[in-house]
Parts: structure tokens; C-alpha cells; sequence
């Protein structure tokens, strides 16, 4: 079931496409409007639908407005829940992700963690048991399959006007760093005072941001910058496994650079992955472009540890799923 959440083809449809992920059977088009809107017309639209699967449990993953209606809908007629990615936690309730993230965890009957800190989070909060179960992170698997293919594709990278190594992947899409005018000014001071060449693709929140602020223009005659529009997964991760390095808001990138052992540069004060911070290969710097430049400076770690399993997460939740539940879920 897809809520159309992220309903522009080149952040949805790509995805199936490229993956080899079969067309969602049910397909509700929300998407759209504030956080609360889309998480009220969420759940209308998800009530009839559980209803007449009754299913053995919903299964819902990560931190999105889907995540929380999917969970809540569940929780609210008697269904349990299993939350894939569990326990994470980033401190900042200021982001809408964080609370999404914190009531799905508390709704569930089976939490799923991509590593030992979520683990150790929940015990924290009072969740525990057999119902927390480390099973890796499922990006892995995706990552160990794709990545090493996507290396390769330096014809993608080359697309760009820019060469493999000499060049910086930049991403931003976070309401609380696109969406207030003097952070975005931020944003875009900070990116053109590191003078070096960056490829930025640009989310549609993103770019509405910066045409509604007059900085758009601008951009686009900045030799060193190569704006684009959003990239299929193929392609994205060709550019970030080719980079000198990443600058970027997104929870899932910090995740790949390390995977792909890449320099990350987080545009933020919190992180939810924490253990990329510890292992040295992330550094959070949120706006502020000197130690943006610094981090970019600093010496790369020797070691890149396993933080997240093993690339068989999936199996592990299918395990989980029937261990708890007693269901057969389709595989493949």
C-alpha cells in the first residue's frame, strides 16, 4: 500500500522502477499539505482499507507522516504493529520525523531496530523484551546491491560536468532547513563559501523555497554549482559514491555516504545515527560554513565497521515477523 506521500515521479515512481519493486496494489494519493493535514487525510483513507484486509499485523517503516497514520490506523482497530527501524532517536522534537518516530515505537507490538542503540533507546523509554528485535538496517541491503553498480556508472557522474573525486553531493529538503528564509540565505551562504564544486539536486520544496526567496537565479549562474532537478536512486547513488564527500539534511543519506565510505557533512544540530558521528565518518555542523569547511578538512577514519548488520536485515524481519505473529509473509 503507497499513500502517495511522496508523490513526484522522480521521488516515487523512480524508485519502483529501478529496484525492480512491484507496483503497489493499493494506491491512496495523499500528499500535500501541512503535516497535520496529511496525517488526518492519512488516516481516513487507511480506516476502510485495514479494515477490510484484516491482516495479521501492519508493517510500517521509518519516520514519514505514512509511518505515524499507518501505525495509529493499526493501533486503533485492534491490529498489531511491527516498526521497521525502530529505537532510532535523534533528541529534537522540533522535527516532525522525531515525533512521528517516537508514537509509532509506542504503538508497536513488534520493534524492529537497525542497531544496538535503538535497542538500548527503547529500554530507555520503557519498551522492551522479546518485542525489540536487532535485526540490521534493511538500507544495507539495498546499499551492498546497488552501490557497488552504481560505482561503476561514472557516465553519470560526467552528465554532471563534473569528475569523479572533485566534487561535492549536496542534498536539503528538511522543513527546518528550507523553510524559514534566514536558514535557507544560511544554507546557500554556506554552500557558496566552501568555493568548491558542488552538485545539488533539488528537491521541489526545496526549489519553490528558493524561487519564493529571489536566490534561485542567483544560483544558476554560479559556475561551480550544478543545480539539478530530484535523480533516480540510480544515479543519486552513483553521485555519492563518486564524491569527495556529502553535505546534507537527510536521515537516509548520512546512512549511504557511510555505507559507500564517504565524507558527511550533516546540515543539522541532531542526528538520529549516532554511531556514524562516534565511527568519525559523519560530522554534524548544521549551518555554520566554517566548520562545514573544517569537517571537510579533517582526516578521514581508517576503520569502517559493520554499525548496521550484515546485509540480510529483510530475511531477519520476515523471521521476526513470523517468530511473533505466526504469519507467512510473501517473500522476494
Amino acid at each position: 500500500m503507497h499513500t502517495g506521500q511522496h508523490f513526484d515521479d522522480e521521488l516515487s515512481a523512480v524508485f519502483f522502477s529501478e529496484l525492480g519493486l512491484p507496483t503497489p496494489d493499493i494506491q491512496l494519493a495523499v500528499s500535500g499539505g501541512s503535516n497535520t493535514s496529511q496525517t488526518a487525510r492519512m488516516l481516513t483513507a487507511l480506516e476502510p482499507v485495514i479494515a477490510d484486509a484484516a491482516p495479521d499485523c501492519v508493517l510500517v517503516y521509518g519516520d514519514t507522516n505514512s509511518t505515524l497514520a499507518g501505525a495509529l490506523t493499526a493501533a486503533q482497530q485492534g491490529i498489531p504493529v511491527a516498526h521497521v527501524e525502530a529505537g532510532m532517536r535523534s533528541r529534537d522534537r522540533s522535527m516532525p520525523e522525531e515525533v512521528n518516530r517516537v508514537l509509532t515505537d509506542h504503538l508497536s507490538s513488534l520493534l524492529l531496530c537497525s542497531s544496538e542503540v535503538g535497542a538500548t533507546n527503547l529500554a530507555a523509554e520503557g519498551i522492551g523484551g522479546a518485542s525489540v528485535v536487532v535485526v540490521g538496517d534493511v538500507m544495507v541491503d539495498v546499499a551492498r546491491e546497488a552501490q557497488p553498480r552504481a560505482r561503476g556508472r561514472l557516465d553519470l557522474v560526467r552528465a554532471h560536468d563534473v569528475e569523479p573525486g572533485r566534487y561535492l553531493l549536496a542534498t536539503a529538503h528538511r522543513a527546518g532547513t528550507v523553510d524559514d528564509p534566514d536558514r535557507l540565505a544560511g544554507l546557500v551562504k554556506l554552500l557558496l563559501e566552501l568555493g568548491e564544486v558542488i552538485v545539488w539536486p533539488l528537491h521541489p520544496r526545496t526549489r519553490s523555497r528558493l524561487e519564493s526567496a529571489g536566490l534561485l537565479n542567483r544560483l544558476r549562474v554560479e559556475r561551480r554549482l550544478h543545480l539539478t532537478p530530484p535523480l533516480g536512486y540510480l544515479e543519486l547513488t552513483a553521485l555519492l559514491c563518486n564524491a569527495r564527500a556529502v553535505l546534507t539534511d537527510s536521515g537516509g543519506l548520512q546512512k549511504e555516504a557511510y555505507l559507500a565510505g564517504v565524507r558527511c557533512v550533516t546540515l543539522r544540530s541532531t542526528t538520529e545515527w549516532v554511531e556514524t558521528l562516534a565511527a568519525g565518518w559523519n560530522t554534524l555542523v548544521d549551518l555554520d560554513g566554517p566548520a562545514a569547511a573544517a569537517a571537510l578538512r579533517a582526516p578521514l577514519p581508517t576503520e569502517r565497521r559493520d554499525l548496521y548488520g550484515d546485509g540480510h536485515a529483510g530475511e531477519r524481519v520476515v523471521a521476526a515477523l513470523r517468530a511473533t505473529f505466526g504469519a507467512s509473509p510473501p517473500t522476494g
